[in-house]
């Protein structure tokens, strides 16, 4: 399956690798040997490596026909994907979010042709009310969430998502030691993995780094199950705020990562800005809320000797840090960049 998403993919206009760019600012203050920064920003015109997963799906399962009608639920880079993905293949597309989805997100998602249905409650609401209509409809639904009856979908925009591996295996002779990846639901750090297993020749540590108030990962980590988990206030990084982690990723991730960290939003305006003000590399580089969790996580951890050692971070580290997107909520980005430079 990931061969052919790069085998797809990899023919669609506008293809390209994102570059691959290097925190050295940033290392000159945590001393490894490269901090690599994988800019998903520039992918596609979509701002963000979900262009990779959505689109896919929706290609594989559409299997050309145009009579059939896409619906998806999303907190954003998502359903923008997959109505992007309809768009390229002239189908009819139909996204749901819930209340908490900005009007910037929207219109990014009408603008690609889609209806966005709006719906009270968080997105878990959004979801289920997706499910209802499509079936009542006859919709094909293309989620990023695995369950139980639920996992083809899923795996293919995982192997979307692998793409990124394979560009990096490409783009440095360096081998990788560490990789910080975000978790959402947990589909980016699968796929991830999956490409890890299928085009490094070495194996690095994976570390899973998510909001603390949106700590899905670390409490099914700890509980050696799926947990669902209770959102009192929404994280700022709004693409991971999520109560439960999809099926697949679980079962990858449980066996193939060995720490799971998480982070406040303290930090995250701060770094914002200091992405685009040269602070921690030679370029100026967009990076969204999302973009920014590995850089948190990484800088902490680093600060402690104890931690430091015990995740084996030295001189020779080669550090991946997955900018997951760029300026996609392009209202909420100049917020926490003004908020960012305070």
């Amino acid at each position: 399956m990931l061969s052919k998403a790069y085998h797809s993919i990899s023919k669609w206009k506008n293809y390209k690798a994102t570059p691959l760019l290097s925190l050295d600012t940033l290392n000159q203050n945590l001393n490894f040997n490269k901090i690599f920064y994988k800019d998903e920003s520039k992918r596609f015109h979509l701002k963000s490596f979900k262009a990779l997963g959505g689109a896919f799906a929706v290609e594989k399962i559409s299997k050309g026909k145009k009579n059939i009608i896409i619906s998806s639920a999303t907190a954003g880079n998502h359903g923008r994907s997959v109505a992007w993905g309809a768009k390229r293949l002239d189908l009819k597309c139909k996204i749901f979010v819930s209340q908490y989805v900005s009007k910037t997100r929207v219109h990014e998602i009408e603008k690609f042709g889609a209806e966005v249905i709006r719906v009270k409650g968080n997105y878990e609401d959004s979801l289920k009310e997706c499910k209802k209509q499509s079936k009542k409809n006859n919709w094909k639904i293309v989620q990023d969430v695995s369950t139980k009856d639920y996992k083809y979908i899923p795996q293919l925009t995982m192997a979307g998502y692998s793409i990124m591996i394979k560009e990096i295996s490409k783009q440095t002779n360096h081998y990788i030691t560490h990789i910080f990846v975000q978790a959402g639901v947990g589909g980016l750090a699968a796929g991830v993995v999956a490409g890890v297993a299928k085009y490094f020749k070495r194996i690095p540590k994976i570390i899973v780094v998510e909001p603390d108030r949106a700590d899905c990962v670390l409490q099914s980590v700890k509980a050696n199950k799926l947990k669902k988990i209770k959102i009192k206030k929404e994280s700022i990084m709004g693409g991971m705020s999520c109560n439960e982690m999809s099926l697949i990723p679980w079962q990858i991730l449980k066996k193939t990562s060995n720490y799971c960290v998480s982070i406040s939003d303290k930090n995250v305006s701060k770094t914002v800005a200091m992405l685009k003000d040269k602070k921690l590399s030679k370029t100026s580089i967009i990076g969204g809320e999302c973009a920014t969790p590995g850089i948190i996580a990484l800088v902490a951890l680093s600060n402690n000797i104890k931690v430091r050692k015990l995740l084996g971070l030295d001189k020779n580290s080669n550090i991946l840090l997955i900018g997951c997107e760029g300026n996609a909520d392009i209202k909420l980005y100049k917020q926490l960049l003004s908020r960012g430079r305070k």
